[in-house]
């Protein structure tokens, strides 16, 4: 994966761009199988930790020849950015995000989560480092908390009600991982091993001690099982970092983020024959107002700064010294 060659003009080179644009592609299509999947664990034999421990065990076997090198790495990482990505994406996010998908949908599973991470990367930056948005940014910012709010006010149980609470919980969850990414010094393959181990561990201890249910020790169905591998396990955990990265690199960060915004929109499109989720009024209205603020956001981050009163850097896009954007991937 290599940056592209004509980005001393600020423009991709034809090859680049094409393998960027393929790479986007199938970014999109794999975030939009990581919500339909949440969404489907209620439909199959699987438990969420059963279908946890299928995600975090896979990638952990697909990338085994590189976990002495991503030990090796670890040793040089600091304690605090290790938690943060173990927890913003590992088994904390998994079943917080299971949850809100069992309450809700897979459209607002596929809507929500992504679309309100601009604004809690936003919120968590300024607080711990008091970095700044642009002022424009902030108008993006408000049609993400409008488009939230329609979903609440449209409503029609409790239920959905905690259901949207508890994925905007995955969401906040999720900047943390976004924010470790931009710390870490880790490569995507090391993250991903480091963040899966734990997390493994901690989902696979219960089922194999007998400690609670589980349908894979009782005889899962056998196509369940394959399908969360194959969708979750490298699906998400592998081959989405993967390429994202790649996309990025060859595209550029906001490029690349404004693309993903489409993974809500195949997921809406996908839950209505998958679930028989309807398109209602307020899901389409949620979608356009969430959708048009995470683009917003990203195209303003990506204009320069006036050259008489630059601005501070932007919490979701601009790196620091020592961080790597081009490693931030999305659900």
């Amino acid at each position: 994966m290599s940056r592209p060659t004509g980005a001393s003009s600020g423009i991709a080179t034809t090859p680049s761009l094409a393998v960027g644009l393929a790479a986007m592609a199938a970014t999109v299509v794999l975030w939009a199988g990581f919500a339909l999947s949440i969404r489907g664990i209620g439909a199959s034999d699987l438990t969420a930790l059963d279908t946890a421990f299928l995600r975090f065990l896979t990638p952990l076997i697909v990338l085994a020849p590189w976990v002495p090198r991503a030990l090796r790495r670890v040793r040089h990482e600091r304690k605090g950015v290790l938690a943060a990505l173990c927890v913003g994406a590992g088994l904390p996010y998994f079943l917080i995000a299971a949850w809100g998908g069992s309450l809700t949908s897979a459209a607002l599973v596929g809507i929500v989560i992504p679309g309100t991470v601009p604004l809690f990367v936003t919120v968590l930056a300024f607080g711990l480092w008091r970095t700044r948005a642009r002022p424009a940014q902030l108008g993006a910012l408000v049609l993400i908390v409008l488009g939230v709010a329609v979903t609440v006010v449209a409503a029609t149980s409790p239920d959905r009600v905690a259901g949207v609470a508890v994925l905007l919980c995955a969401g906040l969850v999720w900047s943390v991982y976004t924010l470790a990414l931009r710390e870490t010094m880790l490569d995507p393959v090391s993250a991903a091993i480091v963040l899966c181990g734990p997390s493994a561990l901690l989902s696979g201890a219960p089922i194999l001690l007998g400690l609670v249910p589980s349908s894979l020790v009782r005889g899962a169905a056998l196509g369940d099982v394959l399908t969360f591998v194959a969708v979750q396990g490298i699906g998400v955990g592998v081959l989405a970092a993967l390429c994202y990265a790649t996309a990025i690199r060859s595209l550029g960060g906001p490029v690349a983020a404004t693309l993903g915004a489409l993974s809500p929109v195949l997921t809406l499109l996908l839950a209505v024959p998958l679930f028989g989720e309807p398109i209602t009024v307020a899901t389409t209205a949620t979608l356009l107002l969430v959708l048009t603020g995470v683009v917003a956001f990203n195209l303003l981050a990506a204009r320069p700064a006036p050259p008489s009163s630059p601005s501070p850097p932007d919490p979701s896009v601009t790196p620091t010294a020592g961080r790597r954007p081009e490693l931030e991937p999305s659900c």
